[in-house]
């Protein structure tokens, strides 16, 4: 469940703007920084963030071939190395806190798929303090954050407490309602102001 595709678009954008804005082919087959580049009023990538993007994007790499080997404890420590290790600041970028919000996510996942609810939940409500805004990434959260739960009552099913089952499916449907009015705020908010889809326009097609 972890939220690969995003996190390689968010990469990818990120670091293909720096490398595109920094460089310039010569036309004598050298390359070297270019004097007229059309972003060079841009703000400069920098290289706090830039490292930091490339890290990320290295433990995730690190992770899938973990997993790819059923290495999951494998696949967390690579995780943990990223959330725990240094990040650009001293104020958090916005594109670190996506990256973080999401490593957050995926460790969930990997947790509570070994059982480690508690560490689950945690690594949930941490990403969650990180992607405060309505985005993409704090209902990926949530709903990650309801899947802990799942997991968890099917886990307590199994063993016999029924009640705590129940205790546990409730609040992963809280979870999923909250992760479902966030990515809805999102479509709006992409849709423009009115959250109307056109569907004449779909019909012209």
């Amino acid at each position: 469940m972890a939220s690969r595709p995003a996190i390689a678009l968010l990469l990818v954008a990120t670091v293909g703007l720096a490398i595109g804005c920094a460089r310039r082919a010569d036309p004598t087959g050298a390359d070297r920084p270019a004097s007229t580049c059309a972003c060079e009023a841009a703000p400069v990538v920098d290289p706090g963030l830039f490292a930091f993007l490339s890290k990320a994007r290295a433990s995730h790499h690190e992770a899938d071939l973990a997993e790819d080997g059923g290495d999951r404890a494998g696949a967390v420590r690579a995780l943990e190395r990223l959330v725990d290790g240094p990040a650009p600041g001293p104020r958090l970028p916005p594109e670190a806190a996506e990256v973080l919000a999401d490593a957050r996510a995926r460790l969930a996942d990997l947790r509570s798929a070994g059982a480690d609810f508690a560490g689950a939940r945690r690594d949930a409500e941490a990403g969650l303090v990180i992607a405060t805004e309505a985005t993409h990434f704090r209902g990926h959260l949530l709903e990650v954050a309801g899947i802990v739960e799942e997991r968890r009552g099917r886990a307590l099913k199994a063993a016999g407490d029924l009640d705590g089952a129940e205790r546990a499916f409730r609040l992963a449907i809280e979870a999923f309602e909250r992760s479902i009015a966030t990515q809805d705020e999102v479509i709006r908010r992409a849709l423009g102001a009115s959250g109307k889809h056109d569907a004449g326009a779909d019909a012209g097609r």
